[in-house]
C-alpha cells in the first residue's frame, strides 16, 4: 500500500470513528481499496485507540456576527468549462477551466479523494473571480472521468489504486497546460485533504514552473524533502492530529531549502473544513484561511 492509498484507508477509519460511516460502510468503502476484512477491522481499532490518545485541542468561540453567510470566494466566483488537453503517454486529460477576466496569474486546483467535483469547480471559479485563471485536473480521466462513477466510494477506490507517479505526471501535465494558458505569468497549486497531499509531492519531486503553493490539510511525504522552491502557506485545522502529525518534517524540509513557508492551524476546525458541501465545514475557518490565499497569492503570483 502506497502512502496515499494508506492515507485514504486511514481517512475512511477515522470517518467512521468520528461518526460520519457506519462500521458496515467503512468496512464496505475499505473492501473497495483492497482491504481484506481482517486488515480493515484491525485498521478501524487502531484509529479509534488513536483517536481516544489523542488530546482535545483548545476550542475558541466564534461570534455569529463573523460567520459568513455564503461560502468564501463564491460571491465572485466566475463559471468553469470542461476542457481536454494532452496528457503524458498520449492519453487525454479532462478538466474544468475557469478563465479570469485580467490574469494576474494561475492556479492549479487538485481535488480531494472524492475526484472533480462540482465543489473543486467552484473553487475553481473562485480563483478566477479574483484574478487567477485556474485549471482542476481530473485525476480519473483515464478512468473516463469522476462523472462516469456511480458513487463517490467508487471515485474513492479508484483513486486509491493507482499509482502516485501517475498523480505526479498528469497534474505536472496540468501545469504545463495552465502555463500555456497564461503566458508570462506565475503560477501556484492549490490542493485540498488527498490534492493537499498531492501539492506537497509535486513539490518535493520537482516541478520548478511552480512559484507558491497552498496545501490544505495534505499529508507531507514520509522523508520528503522540498525539491521546487516554491513559497508554501501550509493550512491545518487544530482538531486535525492526523495530518497535523506530518506537519514539523514540512516545516523542516521548508526551512532546509530555505524557502518563504508560514502555516496557519484553523482553531476549533477538523479536517476538511473548507469543503462547504461536507460534514465538518467550519465557515469562520474556511472565511480565514481563503483570505490568508488570496494574500499569499496577491505577494508570490505577481
Amino acid at each position: 500500500m502506497t502512502p496515499l492509498q494508506r492515507y485514504i484507508a486511514e481517512e475512511i477509519a477515522t470517518d467512521h470513528v468520528e461518526g460520519l460511516l457506519s462500521r458496515r460502510e467503512a468496512l464496505r468503502r475499505l473492501g473497495m481499496l483492497g482491504l481484506g476484512a481482517p486488515a480493515a477491522v484491525t485498521l478501524l481499532a487502531a484509529c479509534a485507540d488513536k483517536a481516544g490518545d489523542s488530546p482535545t485541542p483548545p476550542t475558541t468561540s466564534t461570534s455569529a456576527a463573523a460567520v459568513p453567510a455564503t461560502p468564501p470566494g463564491s460571491s465572485t466566483a466566475l463559471p468553469t468549462s470542461p476542457i481536454t488537453f494532452p496528457g503524458p503517454d498520449g492519453r487525454t486529460l479532462q478538466a474544468a477551466w475557469a478563465a479570469a477576466a485580467q490574469p494576474r496569474g494561475g492556479v492549479l486546483v487538485i481535488h480531494e479523494n472524492r475526484g472533480l467535483t462540482d465543489h473543486i469547480r467552484s473553487i475553481a471559479g473562485r480563483f478566477a473571480g479574483i484574478g487567477y485563471n485556474a485549471l482542476a485536473v481530473d485525476l480519473l480521466s483515464e478512468e473516463g472521468g469522476t462523472a462516469g462513477f456511480s458513487e463517490e466510494a467508487a471515485a474513492t477506490a479508484a483513486l486509491g489504486k493507482l499509482p502516485q507517479e501517475r498523480f505526479i505526471a498528469d497534474l505536472q501535465a496540468g501545469v504545463a497546460e495552465l502555463a500555456q494558458r497564461t503566458p508570462g505569468k506565475k503560477l501556484g497549486a492549490t490542493g485540498f485533504c488527498f490534492g493537499g497531499g498531492l501539492t506537497w509531492l509535486l513539490l518535493t519531486t520537482g516541478t520548478p514552473q511552480l512559484a507558491a503553493a497552498t496545501p490544505f490539510y495534505g499529508p507531507f511525504p514520509d522523508g520528503g524533502e522540498m525539491a521546487t522552491k516554491a513559497a508554501v502557506l501550509a493550512i491545518y485545522g487544530a482538531l486535525d492530529s492526523r495530518v497535523d502529525a506530518s506537519r514539523p518534517a514540512a516545516e523542516a524540509a521548508l526551512n532546509k531549502i530555505g524557502a518563504e513557508h508560514d502555516f496557519f492551524v484553523a482553531p476549533n476546525a477538523d479536517h476538511a473544513f473548507f469543503n462547504d458541501t461536507g460534514p465538518r465545514y467550519a465557515p469562520a475557518a474556511a472565511a480565514e484561511a481563503w483570505q490568508r490565499v488570496t494574500d499569499w497569492y496577491a505577494r508570490y503570483l505577481v
